[in-house]
């Protein structure tokens, strides 16, 4: 009788752990991107921010970009609809390329210009266009579950007392925090590379997918954010300046942006701090409305 029992009791565990693995499963067709995967590996955070881009509805306006873009935050923005893709390490050519080769694209796209040297991850590439990428069908009830009760625990920041935040660390006076081991570093390895052969093939991929872009009805702008002066007169950044104006000389595709130079600070020369991001980010939105604008009602 106890053998019995305890079979009895192994076989109900087994069908509940099926039908919960089954439930987690399903949860994300039913539920979509309210339930978001967590990141398990560092690379994990870019697969996070490509997923939820492919799985969502899809927004009016992207930013592509690298390390100096992502820093610019999407809760820095008060414009509805807004994804940031830019990819800490990565080319501006990568979430373009994966942008383009969606069904359905944004009204508007900004590419960075920044960094043009590191070659586009053709991995994530062929993973992200034409839709999801595959996910580990095992792995994703479990995945779902810790989505679920991460999105329980941790609801996302209210918009309106995140907005009081910001206007008060735009009051503050800009950061003292000295950079100059780390300005020096990065000046360094800028003059010390030389990003034309990288940087020639990118404005040639960027034209092509551009191109397509445009012809598909999709706003395209081309963006520069700030650098710190030292770093703006360094190798990379004038040689990439002068392929990219050289490729791209029509003044209509560029979005200037002017927030208050004297007022942006750098942690390390290349990457803006918190309260300059923030100030960079209002910039765009600015220079969106005034394109915007320009065009009428």
């Amino acid at each position: 009788m106890q053998q019995v029992s305890t079979l009895s009791w192994l076989v109900r565990c087994a069908v509940a752990a099926v039908a919960l693995l089954l439930a987690c499963g399903l949860a994300p067709q039913r539920y979509g991107s309210a339930l978001q995967q967590p990141a398990v590996t560092t690379r994990d955070g870019t697969l996070v921010t490509l997923n939820r881009y492919v799985q969502e509805p899809v927004p009016d306006i992207v930013l592509v970009g690298s390390s100096v873009t992502w820093r610019l935050k999407e809760e820095y923005f008060s414009l509805p609809g807004l994804r940031n893709l830019a990819l800490a390490g990565g080319s501006p050519v990568t979430g373009l390329a994966i942008v383009a080769g969606q069904a359905r694209l944004p009204k508007t796209v900004l590419i960075e210009t920044n960094v043009l040297s590191r070659e586009a991850d053709g991995a994530l590439i062929e993973k992200f266009s034409h839709g999801a990428g595959a996910e580990a069908l095992l792995l994703r009830p479990v995945r779902t579950a810790i989505a679920a009760y991460e999105t329980w625990n941790h609801a996302g920041p209210d918009a309106a007392r995140s907005r009081a935040e910001q206007d008060r660390l735009l009051a503050r006076p800009p950061g003292t925090f000295d950079n100059k081991v780390y300005l020096d570093r990065a000046l360094q390895q800028m003059n010390d590379g030389d990003p034309t052969a990288p940087a020639r093939a990118n404005v040639v991929r960027m034209r092509q997918l551009i191109d397509d872009l445009q012809r598909r009805g999709v706003r395209v702008f081309l963006i520069h954010i700030p650098f710190a002066p030292e770093i703006e007169g360094s190798r990379m950044v004038r040689t990439t300046g002068e392929i990219v104006h050289e490729a791209f000389p029509d003044r209509g595709l560029w979005l200037p942006i002017d927030p208050p130079g004297n007022e942006l600070r750098w942690d390390d020369g290349v990457h803006l701090d918190e309260r300059s991001s923030l100030m960079v980010a209002r910039a765009i939105e600015s220079a969106l409305a005034g394109r915007r604008d320009a065009r009428g009602p």
